[in-house]
């Protein structure tokens, strides 16, 4: 029994691994109840100071250790210690093999982490820490190696044999067994592994790359549930063109597999090249399937494939930088769903959630930033924070830079980290540099929790024939921060006349007059100053939901019906309906509580 207290992880005490894992052999014979994994690892020494000395530390939870190597000879009990989270060689060579051979038992692994069965198939779920159950293995993000497995089972009752990357190989045993090599050439961490084996029925199809590549899909599903899965695949195909076509992101393997399982945790898992579902979020029956399944299909598996390089190509160093594939990916897949559908539906149905989900979250005692400091369990950090406000943190850095600058700065951060373990400030730097806006405090947005709640406030004076909008922004104090500072805010505005029409009006003491704004707030406070309007203009703040805000205005019910009915934002249109009704329906309310 685990008996020791809970360390907290801090992201100050982040140090560098002190070795490099350039390829990892592993081999299952697969048995329900006892599974024999061996490992071959090729590790040097990192050539630094601090790596010089260092013990070699593995983790590993629940693993029966058969046989420790190191450049095959064999390594005797008292030259390391085997505890209860891992393996420790503490005098190793600076480069040197290291191969170990462990038992473990997929059927009752009941927490379906690591290694485990699924109506009798194997199945592996590795993100976060899931890796550490199936052998020892530095289980951390930022150790990135190429993969090389063979999976070895009986046929009759696992015919498909899986895995990450390309199948090289296959074979069959006389006694009835039967084998399948996989090798993935992108270097990828351990959270990303996966192996799938049992009887399924397939949909299979091809892409074709924009660099003239034909990579073969597949969707592994329960015998008879071929057809449901069609939609899924066309969702598939559809994310890889836009991916190339928005991003300039195109595949770099030659098969894509997709499994579905009914005993999956995560909704949904971008193991390299073989993603794993729930099979309610990959099967539709069209005789029984909601335009909202649809929907939730083509965003789910946009959202998958999304991370092979938001995620997998480019990974996150440490957990703390959760947020750099999850929210970026997240955003991505909302622009998606975007073009593939009606843009202004799809941010209003992203922001009613991120109002329903994650403002209650930023509000309450288990507020967070973006980015944490500190975790016990990096399981409770999947959360609204982590992936919805992390991509309207994308969101926000798109509208400061503009469209262009920004896919600029995304393929810059890709190329400049490709095949790395990248953190949240490579991120902003890439921005930074392909655009060349600094940005200022824009980290902020990472590192303090709370939603920023902002007033604007106009007055229009008629004797001048000036209109004033005072902005003042803050953010409450949530459990460990206090106060917070300014976070840079992209103000989207526009202006309407009496009669409905957009106005063009000119900044005081300028000669820029717009009819569209784009105000880059980067203060507590702000003042704004328009002169030579003729008649009192009614504001639309906020176009498009420019940032995730609370936003408090001095609009009249007469001013909101007027954006209800006239504003050119189909964001603004909505607001303004949903806060007249609401408005309407307290009025009612304490009318009748008083009687």
């Amino acid at each position: 029994m685990r008996t020791q207290e809970h360390i907290p992880v801090r992201l100050q005490d982040y140090r560098p691994y002190p070795f490099s894992i350039s390829h990892v052999s592993l081999v299952f014979d697969l048995q329900p109840t006892r599974t024999i994994v061996t490992s071959r690892l090729i590790i040097d020494r990192k050539p630094h100071e601090w790596a010089k000395g260092e013990a070699l530390q593995l983790d590993g939870v629940g693993l029966d250790l058969l046989s420790v190597e190191i450049n095959g000879q064999p390594v005797t009990a008292q030259d390391y210690h085997l505890g209860e989270d891992g393996l420790t060689l503490k005098s190793v060579p600076d480069s040197f093999k290291l191969e170990t051979k462990v038992a473990i038992n997929p059927a009752a692994n009941t927490a379906l982490s690591g290694l485990y069965m699924s109506a009798g198939r194997f199945c592996t779920q590795c993100e976060a820490e899931g890796f550490r159950h199936i052998t020892f293995w530095p289980d951390r993000p930022d150790v990135m190696s190429r993969f090389h497995v063979r999976v070895e089972a009986p046929e009759a009752d696992f015919p498909s044999l899986l895995s990450n990357g390309n199948r090289v190989a296959i074979g069959q045993y006389d006694d009835g067994r039967h084998w399948a090599a996989w090798d993935d050439p992108h270097p990828k961490p351990s959270y990303l592994f996966a192996l799938v084996a049992g009887g399924f029925d397939m949909l299979e199809d091809q892409f074709v790359t924009r660099s003239g590549r034909t990579v073969d899909l597949c969707i592994y599903v329960d015998k008879g549930a071929a057809s449901r899965a069609i939609y899924a695949m066309d969702a598939l195909k559809r994310s890889m063109t836009w991916d190339e076509e928005v991003f300039g992101r195109e595949y770099d393997l030659d098969m894509f597999n997709i499994v579905a399982v009914s005993d999956f945790n995560f909704g949904a898992m971008e193991n390299k090249g073989l993603n794993i579902f729930n099979s309610a979020l990959l099967l539709a029956d069209e005789t029984t399937a909601t335009d909202a399944d649809y929907e939730a299909i083509e965003a789910v598996v946009a959202h998958e494939y999304f991370h092979n390089w938001s995620g997998n190509r480019v990974t996150c160093r440490d957990w703390f930088q959760l947020s750099l594939k999850e929210g970026f990916t997240v955003f991505r897949d909302q622009e998606f769903s975007a073009d593939q559908r009606s843009r202004a539906v799809k941010r209003i149905k992203d922001v009613k959630a991120l109002r329903a989900r994650q403002f209650p979250e930023d509000s309450g005692p288990l507020a967070h930033p973006v980015r944490p400091k500190s975790y016990v369990k990096i399981d409770n950090f999947y959360t609204a924070t982590i992936y919805e406000k992390g991509a309207e943190i994308i969101r926000v850095l798109q509208t400061l830079v503009g469209r262009d600058a920004f896919l600029e700065g995304a393929n810059l951060y890709f190329d400049e980290n490709d095949g790395t373990a990248a953190t949240i400030e490579d991120w902003l730097h890439a921005m930074r540099t392909a655009t060349g806006n600094q940005l200022h405090g824009i980290e902020r947005w990472y590192d303090q929790a709370g939603t920023p709640c902002l007033e604007a406030i106009s007055d229009y004076d008629a004797a001048t024939q000036k209109l004033t909008i005072r902005f003042q922004q803050s953010t409450p104090d949530t459990p460990g921060q206090s106060s917070k500072s300014w976070v840079p805010l992209p103000i989207s505005m526009a202006f309407f006349g009496p009669d409905g029409a957009p106005l063009q009006l000119r900044l005081a003491e300028t000669d820029i007059a717009a009819d569209d704004w784009l105000i880059p707030m980067a203060s507590t406070s702000l003042e704004l100053q328009f002169e030579g309007v003729a008649d009192r203009p009614v504001v639309s703040y906020m176009r498009g939901f420019s940032a995730p805000v609370r936003l408090i205005t001095n609009h009249s019910d007469a001013d909101l019906a007027l954006l209800a009915a006239c504003d050119t934002d189909p964001f603004v249109r909505w607001e303004s309906t949903q806060t007249i009704a609401r408005n309407t329906l307290l009025s009612v309310a304490q009318s009748l509580a008083a009687g």
